[in-house]
Parts: C-alpha cells; sequence; structure tokens
C-alpha cells in the first residue's frame, strides 16, 4: 500500500549508493545473495529468541533489497537477475514465520501455517497476474523499475517488514499479528484476483 509512496523516498539515495557500487565492480546478483544471507540471519536469530539481533538483520536485509536493483540499474539489469531477486524475497519472507513456529511451536505454528499460506496464495496471485502482463506486453513504474509487473496491495514490501519487525519487538503478540496480517494478505491476493479477472478478459 505504501511501496509506491516510499519509492519516492528512498529511490534517490539507493541509486546513488548503486552508481557507486556498479563503479566498483559490485554486481546485483552479490547484492541479492548478501541480502538473502542477512535475511537467512534474521529468521535463525528470531528462531534462536535473539529479537534485537533479528531487528537489526532485517533492517540490513531489506537495505541489501533495495540496492541491489539500484546496482542493476547503474550497471545492466538481467532477467537473471530480476528471478533472482524474487526467488530471494519469497524465501526470505517464508523464512521468518517458520522461525517463529520453530521457536515456539504449541503458540506459533498454527499463526504461522495460516500466514504462510496467505503468503502462498498472495504469491501465487502474484506471480501469475505479471506473467499474464507481460504476455500483453502491460508495464508499470508505479513501484519503480522492476523486472516483473508488480501490482498494488493492501499488504505489499513495506508492511510486510513492519510486521515482521513488530513480531521481533513484541514476540508474545505473534499470534494476533501472524492471523492479522494473514487477512490483508488474502484481502490484497483477492483484490488482484479481481483485477485479474476484469484486466485479461
Amino acid at each position: 500500500m505504501f511501496d509506491g509512496r516510499l519509492r519516492a523516498i528512498i529511490d534517490p539515495p539507493l541509486d546513488a549508493a548503486g552508481r557507486a557500487l556498479a563503479r566498483r565492480g559490485v554486481s546485483a546478483d552479490h547484492v541479492t545473495l548478501a541480502g538473502l544471507a542477512l535475511g537467512l540471519g534474521c529468521a535463525l536469530a528470531v528462531c534462536l529468541g535473539h529479537d534485537l539481533a533479528a531487528l537489526v538483520l532485517l533492517a540490513a536485509s531489506r537495505l541489501f533489497d533495495g540496492l541491489d536493483g539500484a546496482v542493476a540499474r547503474a550497471a545492466k539489469p538481467s532477467d537473471r537477475g530480476g528471478f533472482l531477486d524474487i526467488a530471494c524475497d519469497f524465501l526470505f519472507y517464508g523464512a521468518v514465520p517458520l522461525a517463529f513456529a520453530l521457536r515456539e511451536p504449541a503458540a506459533n505454528a498454527l499463526p504461522a501455517a495460516v500466514l504462510l499460506f496467505a503468503f502462498y496464495v498472495n504469491g501465487a496471485s502474484f506471480l501469475a497476474f505479471a506473467v499474464m502482463a507481460a504476455k500483453r506486453g502491460l508495464e508499470t513504474t508505479q513501484r519503480g523499475v522492476k523486472s516483473l509487473y508488480f501490482t498494488a496491495g493492501l499488504a505489499e514490501g513495506a508492511e510486510t517488514i513492519a510486521c515482521f519487525a513488530a513480531m521481533m519487538l513484541w514476540p508474545g503478540w505473534f499470534p494476533v499479528l501472524a492471523l492479522a496480517f494473514a487477512a490483508l494478505t488474502l484481502v490484497t491476493a483477492l483484490s488482484r484476483v479481481i483485477l485479474a479477472w476484469t484486466t485479461f478478459r
């Protein structure tokens, strides 16, 4: 919901940093993989109950997730890089709820499963829409320059990161936060299905 508005704020400094990294020979793929490593470290810290470390790693991993696109734009974007970025994002988004489930199975396993189900449905609708949009030659830059067609929704990247941060700040509230965010995510998926139904006639 807020991703489009945030792009105008975060893109200029990210692009400047991306150009600097590209001049030094840093590849976007390396930044993507570094961001994934930090994200998985975040999930591991959650699992072990190190919430402050998890928050720091969450922030660092999302910084790298923004930087990889900036480096790609400064160098030469590739389909491989776009694929790697999306795949790593999905891996990270799935790892955090799983980490909370492993940390407190009795309290967190079911809410984590519901949230992962919502992520699955939302991811499927997102990728399916992007494929069909590409077939029709549709493009958008509302979420910045992306390898895929990004559709808007209640639960986007910024909201997901904010929810993850809240879970790490108040881990005892994970069940409530997970179920509430799962509901928002499913509403986002439903809105995308409705959009696809009207767009791809």
